[in-house]
């Protein structure tokens, strides 16, 4: 549950959300060039696919979210790429919604983007594959934990009714932690061998 729907959120909740992330939007466009494009474009489309795919954990449902892949590979130009794809699902299938687009473009791309931030230089210095194996995976299990702990805030803060739902809905973010754990250590190690400059966002 990712994607909160309208309705839900109170208004000091929605006014930080859309705040933080039009912050984060445009701080990601600044840093958006001709290299990152094709790559945010095609980061873009994993996740939208990938979150169309969801497993039902307990009263809840999870998806891949990638954002850990995303910010080593994007840095902060993630938030404009998880902000279109919310976008286009909000839009085309009804997930999330519009009046929630700023909380939820912040609880999925900031983790991402602030995990990666502090491991990034350790992967892409790592002098072992094993040791940027692990990184990268605690920077993809991370920043799913972030998105729950997130998600579960904005419930929190918007009605303490909410209080239960967001400690149980914590605890269904453990198994997608996993997951995104090995599929990130995988991806990274792959890039690695064969395009290492893929995971450095800055241009040298």
């Amino acid at each position: 549950m990712a994607h909160i729907p309208d309705g839900i959120l109170s208004a000091p909740v929605l006014i930080g959300g859309g705040v933080i992330a039009a912050a984060g939007v445009g701080l990601g466009l600044r840093h958006l060039d001709d290299r990152l494009i094709p790559r945010a474009g095609i980061l873009a489309a994993a996740i939208f696919v990938g979150s169309l795919i969801s497993v039902p954990v307990g009263p809840s449902s999870v998806h891949l979210l990638l954002t850990g892949l995303m910010g080593i590979m994007l840095g902060v130009v993630t938030f404009p790429a998880v902000l279109v794809v919310l976008l286009l699902q909000t839009l085309l299938f009804g997930f999330g919604g519009l009046t929630t687009l700023g909380v939820n473009t912040v609880n999925i791309a900031l983790p991402g983007v602030v995990f990666a931030a502090l491991l990034g230089p350790a992967i892409r210095d790592a002098g072992n594959a094993t040791k940027r194996a692990v990184l990268a995976g605690l920077v993809g299990a991370l920043s799913v934990a972030g998105t729950g702990l997130l998600v579960a805030a904005s419930l929190a803060l918007s009605s303490s009714d909410y209080t239960p739902v967001a400690s149980v809905l914590i605890a269904t973010y453990v198994p997608l932690m996993i997951g995104e754990a090995f599929i990130t250590a995988a991806i990274v190690g792959f890039l690695a061998r064969v395009q290492p400059d893929a995971l450095r966002p800055a241009a040298s």
